[in-house]
């Protein structure tokens, strides 16, 4: 299928720059099956689930992943960690920015005594770094930053906002695995959570550590060419008998944001009934003509023009249907990405 087909126009002031008041952004409603659409706020979704509902979220912390370091004529360089090496916390997978001055050898120092050496660099521009001691993730709370979004534009070496700190971040989040935030669950506050609750729908958790390809283009122009990285994915027991007691009973599995779309529909395919924790790596691609088999709605934010998560937003509501969405989200002046406003599709 054509990269083209899922491109769209946005105008540079949609793309939301600041967090807003948690739970305060718009809910756009699209229906997948007629494509009507309706003007909610995100405080209404409550309304919006029945009685028996499954809300799947996904708890994983963001990691503060972004380090910034200087080299031996004081220009600051970004590392950007994406993974310790078989556990070996002084030794990372990373990318760098600009990345000419993090060539094979080359030697950075960061805050509190902390330096690295570049010892090598792979084909995709990853950085194999090897730190002087480990990197835990206290030192990373205390000295990394946020790892934003590059479309949110922040001083490069600054210290990081206090808002951002905050916003990036789900009131559910547990383990710091991820490199960037799943997004569709920021809206949520602890009270629109309990009246979830309320209303008789159940909430169960899995976790996907969101890596770095949650930022990788579509440089292909064919989505057959295109690969998706690996994530890994931890789904409790718990999670997966609420979700197979509501698809049995008729209820609803809905599914808080791509990421955990992803993470059901990846497990749907696994022959694992164990009675622990369903551990796994996906690279699913899922885009439309895909035969969804776990989830029955869908809460996320607004997505990037020929992005996987948008390919994967068409591929549950139709491509028509979703561009047609976005069209009039931008007439009403839905702010877009990461900070943005969500959109309700069932």
């Amino acid at each position: 299928m054509k990269v083209s087909l899922f491109d769209y126009e946005l105008p540079a002031d949609r793309i939301a720059q600041a967090p807003r008041e948690r739970g305060s952004s718009r809910l756009l409603v699209l229906d997948r099956r007629s494509g009507e659409v309706s003007h909610r706020r995100f405080s209404d979704l409550p309304s919006l689930l029945r009685p028996g509902d499954v809300l799947v979220r996904n708890d994983v912390r963001v990691r503060n992943a972004r380090l910034w370091g200087r080299d031996p004529e004081g220009r600051l360089t970004e590392i950007f960690l994406l993974e310790a090496e078989s556990g070996d916390r002084a030794r990372w997978q990373a990318l760098a920015r600009p990345g000419r001055r993090a060539r094979p050898g080359r030697r950075l120092d960061f805050a509190d005594g902390l330096s690295a050496t570049i010892v090598s660099v792979s084909a995709d521009g990853r950085r194999d770094v090897l730190f002087d001691r480990a990197v835990e993730d206290a030192y990373l709370e205390r000295f990394g930053s946020v790892p934003l979004p590059p479309y949110i534009r922040r001083p490069a070496g600054g210290p990081d906002l206090d808002e951002d700190r905050a916003a990036y971040q789900t009131v559910f989040a547990r383990q710091p695995l991820a490199v960037a935030a799943p997004t569709a669950g920021l809206h949520f506050t602890d009270a629109v959570l309990a009246e979830i609750a309320a209303r008789g729908v159940e909430i169960a958790d899995l976790t996907l550590a969101v890596g770095p390809g949650t930022f990788k283009p579509v440089t292909s122009d064919d989505t057959e060419s295109h690969a998706m990285d690996t994530e890994r994915v931890w789904i409790p027991f718990s999670t997966r008998r609420a979700v197979g007691r509501a698809s049995s009973s008729g209820a609803r599995v809905v599914a808080v944001g791509t990421t955990v779309a992803r993470s059901l529909e990846a497990a749907a395919r696994t022959s694992d009934d164990a009675d622990g924790v369903l551990e796994f790596s996906t690279d699913l691609f899922i885009t439309p003509g895909f035969d969804f088999q776990a989830i029955d709605a869908l809460l996320t934010n607004f997505h990037l023009p020929a992005s996987t998560l948008l390919m994967l937003v068409c591929a549950f509501a139709g491509r028509d249907r979703v561009l047609a969405a976005y069209e009039e989200a931008i007439r009403q002046g839905y702010l877009f990405y990461s900070y943005g406003d969500a959109m309700w599709i069932a």
